[in-house]
């Protein structure tokens, strides 16, 4: 019988060789188990053949997460676990662990293959919009102690764009980038790995060598029809085709899945300097419309390990990943004079109630709430929260607010002196859309849980 495994993600490293690295991921690999890895995993395996007992831990690459680590938990077991093997109940879930603004949840089941039975366990970690994955499957509690001390190694990159405003960078293709003057102190933003982003008029332009990113703001006509090939061709009309003539080889494909990707791509001369470039057109979820723009299509290959014309969407949709990764660009330092005015957030939630017993409807729960922040001059602020809940027809009202003043810390975190009744610090920045900034913060107490509050400004 196989005794529960208790894991804690915080745990000092057990005697194991020396960390390495897989994708944003780091570990301790354990002693003397065999190991095996693709571009999307690395697998670590051990046997006792004379006893029957095995033990397989696969690590995932990253990949974008929601805000919500339960819900990207839930819909990792949804895929990862129960695509890997057969479980009969839903998974037993263990208490979540926070450290460096990463949020593990951990849950584990019995599970059944090929006449094999064990337990598997999935170790979701959630944080900066990305998850990771870990599943685990073992027949007994003799690996406890190697499985404890793997996870208790593991720690994560997180991002880090530079906190200073920057000149505009060399940019090597032919068009003139000329940044978007709108009253804030940031409109350009240095990532570590060699993007820069800078703040446009219809889009943000992220650049690095002679490859550019159009991260393209919503815009009319390229959200619906929900069809694949005609979202692609409107959204491409609207969005690429004016600036470009020449059109050759355009194709589309997309991916039948849940969050599936659209793709447009082909050759196309710039109006503007008379240059045959590459595109490739791209979508999925909530990225938005992403435009990528090289030279030829071997620099795209080069830059993200996949040819858009031959890819099998069946089966390798990890490797467009990198692609959606781009809408983590549109990310912008904060500063003291850009808080002016009044800047308010919005929420609204309802469930409909049905009688277990009968199914007859039972009526409606409401929450609504509404936060604002008034800032005046001398760094103070008045700020408000506004909330009602309950049955239709039973509502409660709750309103908190207080006043103060405010502080911007090394241009990525704000400290409000008091709201409710403490002094709060929020990890801030901007994101843009058409005519607007969004300001968006996390607390940070509690950074694992990667819930931002929005508050958008028409400017």
């Amino acid at each position: 019988m196989i005794k529960l495994l208790l894991i804690f993600l915080v745990l000092p490293v057990y005697c194991f060789a020396q960390q390495q690295t897989f994708d944003i991921t780091s570990y301790s690999a354990p002693k003397a188990w065999k190991s095996q890895s693709s571009e999307s995993m690395i697998q670590f395996s051990v046997e006792d053949e004379a006893k029957g007992n095995y033990c397989l831990i696969m690590l995932f690459k990253s990949l974008p997460g929601t805000a919500d680590p339960k819900a990207n938990f839930d819909a990792a077991w949804e895929t990862v676990v129960k695509e890997a093997v057969s479980v009969s109940s839903p998974p037993e879930m263990q208490p979540a662990a926070t450290e460096n603004g990463w949020e593990a949840q951990t849950g584990y089941a019995p599970f059944e293959s090929n006449g094999s039975k064990g337990i598997v366990m999935l170790v979701t970690s959630t944080g900066f919009e990305k998850m990771v994955n870990i599943l685990i499957l073992t027949n007994s509690d003799a690996y406890e102690k190697d499985i404890t001390g793997f996870l208790g190694s593991i720690s994560f990159k997180q991002p880090s764009p530079s906190n200073k405003p920057i000149p505009d960078p060399p940019i090597k293709s032919s068009s003139n980038t000329v940044k978007k003057q709108d009253g804030f102190a940031f409109n350009t933003t240095n990532f570590d790995d060699g993007w820069t982003s800078t703040v446009q008029e219809d889009w943000v332009e992220v650049i690095k060598g002679n490859i550019k990113v159009l991260l393209h703001y919503p815009k009319e006509g390229t959200i619906f029809p929900a069809d694949p090939e005609p979202l692609t061709n409107a959204a491409w009309n609207i969005l690429v085709a004016p600036r470009y003539r020449d059109l050759k080889n355009y194709r589309t494909a997309y991916i039948s899945t849940y969050n599936r990707p659209y793709l447009g791509m082909g050759y196309a001369t710039e109006n503007a300097t008379g240059k045959e470039v590459f595109i490739v057109f791209f979508r999925q979820g909530e990225t938005g419309w992403l435009e990528f723009i090289t030279p030829d299509k071997k620099t795209f290959i080069q830059e993200y390990k996949f040819d858009p014309e031959t890819i099998r969407w069946d089966s390798e949709t990890d490797l467009i990943i990198p692609l959606a990764n781009m809408v983590g660009r549109n990310r912008f330092a904060i500063a003291s004079s850009d808080f002016k005015g009044k800047w308010t957030s919005d929420f609204t939630g309802i469930q409909q109630l049905y009688n277990v017993y009968t199914g007859n409807y039972a009526g409606m729960n409401v929450h609504q709430s509404n936060e604002e922040f008034i800032f005046n001059a001398g760094n103070s602020y008045h700020w408000k929260l506004l909330a009602v809940n309950g049955m239709v027809g039973n509502m409660k009202f709750d309103q908190v607010k207080s006043s103060g003043t405010f502080t911007v810390l090394n241009n990525w975190q704000i400290k409000f002196s008091k709201i409710e009744s403490k002094a709060k610090t929020y990890h801030a920045f901007w994101s843009c859309i058409k005519g607007a900034r969004i300001l968006n913060l996390l607390d940070a107490e509690y950074p694992g849980s990667g819930i931002y509050t929005k508050f958008g400004l028409a400017r």
